[in-house]
């Protein structure tokens, strides 16, 4: 039997990549460009660097990923809208093959039939923009900013631990002068 830590994905059993660096469709290997490509820039020397750039290295990751965590919310909407269809189109089927289906509900289910191919008609490409709901209001605009203020002052505070450490690295390690 699988230990817990065994049945994970890949980018979840290890600390460089946690839940929230690489999700599922992400790329572990362009997160791994990106760590490597920071731990090159900043020269890292010892863990607390190192644990810096890795926190650093996943907040850029999710800046530039942030789409992933959109398309995430809205596979996961289409997963519940269809599984409501099927449940639903059994509740149908079951009331079709008894005849408990009133003439009421078929025309309603008509009409919002054929109300929908009509926005889709009018609306023409931009009826995408109605069935991505929420994802595409300025509210949501605003939400995706705030996430970019607060991943950027995460960026912000890595550095200044970088540059904090290397400055008390080299307190600590200039000579004396005063002999």
């Amino acid at each position: 039997m699988k230990s817990v830590i065994e049945k994970l994905p890949p980018a979840l059993k290890h600390g460089g990549y946690s839940a929230m660096s690489v999700l599922p469709g992400e790329s572990a290997a362009e997160f791994e460009k990106l760590h490597q490509a920071l731990v090159a820039e900043w020269g890292v020397d010892g863990e607390l660097e190192a644990d810096t750039i890795v926190t650093m290295a996943r907040a850029i990751w999710r800046k530039r990923n942030l789409a992933t965590l959109r398309l995430a919310r809205i596979a996961q909407w289409q997963a519940a809208q269809l599984q409501l269809t099927v449940v639903a189109g059994v509740g149908e089927q079951e009331q079709a093959a008894t005849g408990q289906v009133s003439q009421g509900e078929r025309d309603l289910i008509e009409r919002c039939n054929n109300a929908e191919q009509q926005a889709r008609r009018e609306l023409g490409e931009f009826y995408g923009l109605v069935e991505m709901g929420e994802e595409v209001t300025f509210d949501q605009f605003l939400r995706e900013l705030q996430v970019f203020e607060r991943l950027d002052a995460l960026i912000d505070r890595c550095v200044k631990r970088l540059l904090q450490t290397r400055g008390l690295r080299s307190l600590m390690t200039a000579p004396d002068l005063s002999e």
